[in-house]
């Protein structure tokens, strides 16, 4: 999986029906900037409304994922998303002329084909991950439906579905590898069963749906006076039956399990909604939208709760700076400069990484005959670590002094000693106001704090 954020090169767009509305609309995607996420642009409403791609404006799931932010709507978002996944693409706005990304042919292959076209650039940012800590599970016994997301450092999925069908057996969809969803999932088409159609006409839905741009399933006897009445509904001139596989009109299969594995391209669709790149082995029983929707809103319930626990850091995975970087934005140089490399980073909170070792010049008159590292050189490496976040969030940081101004509510909770190995986490605790920061930062060894205060800093621009 990517380490850095992306983006794509230029903006590309791409035309047709939206499926259940049946309004045409262009669809454009736009670079976007770091921590930007995926939002969605009506600018075919006044003022333009942006709605977010996060599971809290999702208000329907009939047939596919809705979302709603300011009284704007945007229809069956799940395969945009999932081809923006798939392309580990992390930064996009999404501008539509109308309340529906096109269908195209059903799938997310167009779009994946649209984003390659238009080039897919790295930013100098790391991916915002987020590690499923504990299991996830969402059941409807019901609906035979059960999910779960569980710890990986990874991201794959399995999906099983079951129609108790003649035409459709139990089927299995994985993916092992993001890398291969170009290939093995993104063809895979939208499906339904002959005995929904006209129930979906008469539901308002799938206003756009024609026998290009969707699988539809015959599990029933049909009859030839039923055939000319459905040709007349799709504005079809003649339509067939393929009895060999129960297909309408004759289309084949792209895989002969198409159907599970267009189910896997809407779980990796809806889970997107979670608002970060999550690392997590997803099983999911016979899932729809609203199943989808409901595990992704646990996932963002753990994730809002995790986000005061301790950093999380894999010596394996590259620094997002590297103590070359950090000369280039703090001032300080040895023995003063406390930090050895920055971990992980977002648009709120950074973590960097202290090694302590036998060999840090205060030890020799700092308790020598039992070294611990002096609290106020623990709080020097903590205000280090804030002055990181605060001078990445302007767009010159080389242009600015960080200068520490103040520390309240400052504890200890146990000795630092050699060997350990500190993170130091830092948030901002309110906006950057006149070159004024507030944070809270923290230390933690082997996950346990050991310090932690409330600071304030200013940001002098350099005369």
């Amino acid at each position: 999986m990517n380490i850095k954020q992306q983006t794509i090169e230029k903006a590309v767009s791409v035309s047709g029906v939206g499926l259940h509305t049946g309004v045409s609309a262009t669809m454009t995607f736009l670079p976007a900037p770091i921590n930007h996420g995926y939002k969605f642009q009506r600018i075919d409403l006044e003022g333009q409304p942006i709605i977010d791609a996060d599971v809290d404006n999702v208000v329907d799931v009939s047939r596919g994922t809705t979302l709603e932010q300011s009284g704007a709507r945007v229809y069956t978002v799940e395969h945009t998303l999932a081809a923006l996944v798939g392309l580990q693409i992390d930064n996009v706005l999404i501008q539509l002329d109308g309340p529906e990304p096109p269908i195209m042919d059903g799938s997310s292959i167009k779009f994946v084909e649209a984003l390659r076209d238009a080039g897919i650039e790295e930013q100098n940012a790391s991916r915002n991950y987020f590690e499923i800590p504990e299991p996830v599970r969402y059941i409807n016994a019901d609906k035979d439906i059960e999910m779960v997301a569980l710890p990986l450092n990874d991201y794959r999925l399995t999906v099983m579905v079951d129609y108790n069908s003649q035409v459709i057996n139990s089927q299995h969809a994985s993916l092992n590898d993001l890398t291969t969803f170009s290939r093995e999932i993104a063809s895979c088409r939208t499906f339904c069963f002959l005995h929904e159609l006209e129930a979906l006409y008469k539901a308002n839905l799938i206003k756009g749906g024609d026998l290009t741009n969707a699988i539809v399933i015959v599990d029933r006897d049909i009859e030839e006076g039923e055939l000319d009445y459905l040709s007349q509904l799709l504005n079809k001139p003649k339509i067939g039956v393929n009895k060999k596989v129960g297909i309408l009109n004759n289309i084949d299969l792209h895989y002969p399990n198409e159907m599970a594995r267009h189910k896997l391209l809407d779980v990796v669709g809806d889970l997107a909604l979670v608002g970060r790149p999550i690392k997590a082995q997803i099983l999911a029983a016979r899932p729809g939208h609203a199943a989808n929707v409901a595990l992704a809103k646990k996932i963002k319930k753990l994730m809002e709760s995790a986000k005061s626990h301790v950093p999380h850091y894999d010596p394996k995975v590259p620094p997002v700076m590297d103590l070359k970087r950090i000369c280039e934005l703090l001032p300080h140089r040895y023995p003063f400069l406390m930090i050895d490399k920055i971990v992980y980073m977002d648009e709120n909170s950074v973590a960097g990484l202290k090694n302590v070792t036998m060999n840090e010049p205060f030890f020799t008159g700092h308790f020598p005959n039992n070294p611990v590292m002096p609290g106020v050189l623990q709080m020097e490496a903590m205000a280090q670590t804030g002055a990181i976040l605060a001078l990445s969030s302007q767009p010159d940081p080389e242009n600015y002094w960080p200068f520490l101004a103040a520390i309240e509510n400052c504890r200890f909770r146990r000795n630092v000693v050699p060997g350990d190995t500190v993170i130091f986490k830092c948030e901002f605790t309110a906006p950057i106001k006149r070159g004024i920061v507030k944070m809270h930062g923290a230390g933690y060894v082997a996950g346990q704090m050991v310090c932690e205060a409330d600071m304030t800093a200013s940001l002098v621009r350099k005369r």
